[in-house]
């Protein structure tokens, strides 16, 4: 019996006009320069420790998908009550207070794209666009209510919650097949086996350089201090799969060389960001000039 034949795939099967219009943006050069000039000026806006805050660091992971709950709900709210009678005071204060959410989630929105690559930029800058236009729109909807245009206030808020929808689509898009603000380091936790695994000699870890090397299949970054000590963190960073062996020693941590995010070298923990999430840490020992190496499990370092 014939066991591998194939199955011609269904009529209509395929990515489709939504995903193909996605996928041309995502490859799309033209917008580049435009990325470059605005990626720049967001960094250099001097927020300090804020910056870190609006990443996301001391919640675990990226705040704009939490933030953009608010103006969502608040829009889509208002539209619902636009339906009943008697609603347009209620109606005309949840608009308003979707706009002033708005200003927090784009802040943390806008700091988050600044770090992405090419691909997700581009999508990015195309759901930021309908965003704005979104925001935009219900400004307009807020003061035709204000002066009681009540049909036109209606009217743009549908038109503002149709665009917002559509930019919400693509930070799913972003989100979810594109992995931006996604733990690039999680699969760590699953991939290494438990118990001691050998790294390699001692010898092969120069004092004060980051080294690349394996631990059960995964890359590692390892590091042999002065005092002999040697740490040894996964190697992807949990922000964006960058190589931390290519990156700096800092103070005692390890800094990604493609967005910066600097994990503490003792036990992975992010301590600047963009990382929202602490690197894969190991403990180690050496025994007979080889070096081994265990992962240590989150629950282990609480």
């Amino acid at each position: 019996m014939d066991t591998h034949r194939t199955h011609p795939a269904p009529a209509g099967t395929g990515p489709g006009p939504l995903l193909t219009a996605v996928a041309r943006i995502e490859h799309a050069p033209q917008a580049d320069a435009l990325i470059d000039m605005v990626r720049k000026a967001v960094r250099a806006v001097p927020l300090g420790p804020v910056r870190d805050v609006l990443h996301g660091r001391p919640f675990g992971h990226p705040a704009h998908p939490a933030l953009v709950q608010v103006p969502i709900g608040t829009w889509l709210s208002a539209a619902l009550l636009d339906l009943l009678p008697g609603q347009r005071r209620a109606a005309h204060v949840l608009v308003g207070a979707g706009l002033a959410a708005a200003a927090p989630a784009a802040a943390a929105g806008w700091a988050d794209w600044a770090e992405l690559p090419p691909e997700q930029a581009r999508t990015g800058l195309v759901h930021a666009l309908a965003n704005t236009a979104g925001v935009v729109l219900y400004a307009g909807s807020f003061l035709a209510r204000a002066r009681g245009r009540t049909a036109r206030g209606k009217a743009l808020g549908l038109a503002g919650l149709a665009v917002v929808g559509a930019g919400g689509a693509l930070g799913g898009h972003l989100a979810f097949r594109q992995a931006a603000g996604a733990n690039h380091a999680e699969d760590v936790d699953h991939r290494v086996g438990a118990g001691w695994h050998p790294v390699g000699l001692v010898s092969d870890f120069p004092v004060g350089r980051v080294v690349r090397a394996t631990v059960d299949g995964v890359d590692v970054a390892v590091v042999r201090e002065s005092g002999g000590t040697v740490r040894v963190l996964a190697e992807r960073c949990s922000h964006m799969g960058g190589p931390l062996a290519e990156g700096e020693l800092v103070d005692g941590c390890l800094r990604c060389p493609w967005h910066g995010s600097l994990f503490r070298l003792s036990d992975g923990w992010n301590v600047e960001g963009p990382a929202t999430a602490p690197q894969p840490a190991f403990d180690t020992r050496v025994t007979d000039g080889h070096v081994e190496a265990r992962l240590r499990r989150f629950h282990e370092v609480l």
